[in-house]
């Protein structure tokens, strides 16, 4: 899967992305111009050590992204959009546009690509979630969907003993 930010204004959102990128193999692309240096160091302390484990690409527009993955299916994260991003049957490239934290995506693009544009649900009069938790949310579907490629299914405790939870006995 990839990760496209579009005009990212915040650093710390941009690295809590990168983080969930690496945690889950993702690609980040981020489009130009960007709120921040990318290297910032709320963007670097956001994404924590796990910097090494992104694989991240700049764009100056969203045209050269466009040119450099001409056959790939995108779809644009609006709170303006029809269909819900639960509706969606995800493929392993497809690419997951959000626009920045405080306009959103272009209306200019949002015409041209309404068709592939999906929502995130939320009560009427709430105006958008956290940029970083929207990219969690959509991203985690789209994996669950695809069966969570390549992530570890179950995590391990060594040395487990539960004996001690007097709890435990009427579960």
């Amino acid at each position: 899967m990839h990760v496209v930010l579009y005009n990212p204004e915040i650093p710390q959102n941009t690295g809590n992305i990168a983080r969930t990128c690496a945690a889950t193999g993702c690609t980040l692309h981020l489009i130009k111009p960007l709120g921040f240096s990318l290297s910032d160091r709320y963007l670097k302390r956001a994404g924590l050590d796990y910097w090494d484990m992104v694989t991240y690409r700049t764009y100056d527009r969203f045209e050269g992204l466009l040119k450099a993955y001409p056959k790939a299916d995108f779809y644009f994260l609006s709170t303006k959009a029809a269909k819900s991003y639960a509706d969606i049957r995800y493929k392993a490239d497809d690419f997951l546009v959000f626009g920045c934290e405080t306009k959103g995506l272009p209306e200019s693009l949002l015409k041209k690509a309404y068709g592939r544009s999906v929502r995130i649900p939320m009560r009427e009069g709430a105006r958008s979630l956290n940029l970083s938790n929207s990219v969690a949310i959509v991203l985690y579907e789209a994996l669950r969907q695809l069966g969570f490629p390549a992530l570890q299914p179950q995590g391990s405790l060594t040395g487990r003993d539960d004996s001690h939870l007097p709890w435990m006995d009427s579960i």
